[in-house]
């Protein structure tokens, strides 16, 4: 045995110095393939193709009432229900109008878990604390997260005191046991459900009508409600885009989006998009642009205007059923377009 162990020495050794010798001629493309993975792209909406393939979209705050059912205000809210994801998207003026108006129209909030709050202003939050609180009592994770955009914590200082009432709201609804996730980017909700983030302002849209402060790491500047933030829903009809008040600016908003998805149509706009103090010239502007992403569908509720959707109905060439002024209970179906209520046709 000695003399076998004698003569596999040897070759012992040159096998591990073929090995090392592999190796060693090996590490130089294991170095290449580290580096292009670290400078590969990272995922954004255009790498994910998800879709949505059943949604409805129901208003549940809005000043227009279409029907003898629900009540009317200068707030706005939606429920959006997904390829079964339940979100509601802002909470309305008045602390009880959302609260009222679901049940009026026979609609449980209870199982939704999720809440897109779009910006800080009080006509989106204010239902917030009562519907958590109502809810909880038949489902203690109802309301449970609340997706936020980076800003809306941000102080409002005036001389009149603090005017960001997110601050206070902050501490009133974590002691519920809810929880805030605050987006700096656009995030993927649920497949095919992104949010937008703070937007980019590629245009000097202006889409805001308050002259108020806002503290930022940057210091006190004029407040553009940075913060504000869209729901992009990808179909296969196209982008369903959801706004609260479109403070960003529907254009910016859709610029954005079409960014993420370049080849997409947009199938509906619904929401606020702050333009009932535009002039004509910034509506025309407005709907030229909205032309050129293909718009479908214009549900214009909130801030919007009346005037505003009639103005740019007719200049995208839309019909009367494609392009309505939302009100408390009309909703968009995909596949089947808008459900406006009667007053509202």
């Amino acid at each position: 045995m000695d003399g076998v162990s004698q003569m596999c020495k040897p070759w012992s050794l040159f096998r591990i110095y073929v090995s090392a010798l592999i190796l060693a001629l090996s590490l130089p493309n294991a170095s290449v393939r580290l580096a292009e993975a670290q400078n590969a792209p990272t995922a954004s909406f255009q790498n994910t193709r998800s879709q949505i393939h059943a949604l409805k979209v129901i208003l549940l705050s809005t000043m227009l009432v279409g029907t003898t059912t629900g009540l009317g205000e200068w707030g706005f809210s939606a429920l959006i229900e997904a390829d079964g994801h339940r979100v509601l998207l802002d909470t309305g003026a008045h602390p009880d109008t959302v609260l009222e108006n679901a049940r009026d129209l026979k609609i449980d909030l209870s199982n939704v878990s999720d809440v897109i709050l779009t910006h800080n202003h009080w006509d989106h939050i204010s239902g917030l604390m009562t519907l958590r609180k109502e809810m909880m009592k038949k489902n203690p994770s109802a309301l449970a997260v609340v997706h936020v955009a980076r800003g809306i914590f941000y102080s409002r200082p005036a001389p009149e005191g603090e005017q960001n009432r997110m601050i206070a709201l902050k501490k009133e609804y974590e002691a519920t046991g809810g929880r805030f996730i605050e987006h700096d980017a656009a995030a993927e909700l649920f497949p095919g459900a992104w949010l937008s983030g703070p937007v980019p302002r590629k245009y000097p849209e202006r889409n805001w009508s308050v002259s108020g402060k806002v503290e930022t790491p940057s210091g006190l500047v004029e407040d553009t409600i940075p913060e504000d933030q869209s729901l992009v829903l990808n179909t296969p009809e196209g982008l369903v885009v959801i706004t609260g008040c479109g403070h960003a600016g529907i254009i910016n908003i859709l610029t954005f989006a079409r960014q993420e998805f370049p080849d997409e149509p947009v199938e509906a706009v619904i929401g606020g998009l702050h333009l009932f103090p535009a002039t004509d010239e910034h509506l025309d502007w407005t709907a030229d642009k909205m032309k050129e992403f293909k718009v479908a569908n214009l549900m214009g509720a909130h801030c919007t205007g009346i005037e505003a959707v009639y103005r740019i109905r007719e200049r995208l060439g839309l019909r009367r059923a494609s392009a309505v002024v939302g009100s408390v209970g009309s909703s968009f179906v995909l596949g089947e377009g808008i459900h406006p209520g009667e007053l509202a046709k």
